[in-house]
């Protein structure tokens, strides 16, 4: 959805706002850079962030739903596993309904920086929406929660 024409405007904020998917792309920058900032202090990222907390909430993930839910190629996905499983924060154990499957889950060590690393981004998601009230976040997390669970691609 986008309210431009396709004609130039004098200012890059006014072609921001008037289209919905650049917006939402600006947006998620912005909050990937909070979070990415604030994650320093616990040696992790975003992306590796994300990781964990879906293993650390869904214990036993394999990295194919992983990719399928996080919306990344699963070549990012298994080097991203890797560092974690470097780090000591995951682990790949078998799948025991499916001996060709491996799945994703969380150490001990993992699940503690996971709380660690989830105050830090809820300070950072906190500080990325200074501008909205408490109903407007609200309003917020529930439309993104539909476009995200009632995806067709």
């Amino acid at each position: 959805m986008s309210e431009t024409t396709g004609g130039t405007v004098e200012d890059p904020a006014t072609a921001v706002v008037g289209d919905t998917g650049l917006m939402l792309s600006v947006a998620a920058a912005a909050a990937g850079r909070n979070v990415n900032v604030a994650l320093e202090t616990v040696a992790l990222r975003a992306r590796t962030f994300s990781i964990l907390e879906l293993v650390a909430c869904v214990d036993g993930i394999n990295q194919r739903r992983l990719a399928d839910t996080l919306q990344l190629n699963p070549s990012q996905i298994v080097a991203l596993v890797d560092d974690l499983v470097g780090e000591g924060l995951v682990e790949r154990r078998p799948d025991e309904t499916d001996r060709r499957n491996r799945l994703v889950c969380a150490t001990e060590k993992g699940r503690i920086r996971y709380a660690e690393a989830r105050a830090l981004a809820d300070a950072a998601l906190d500080r990325t929406l200074a501008s909205l009230d408490a109903a407007e976040r609200a309003t917020l997390h529930a439309l993104l929660r539909r476009v995200v669970t009632n995806r067709s691609d």
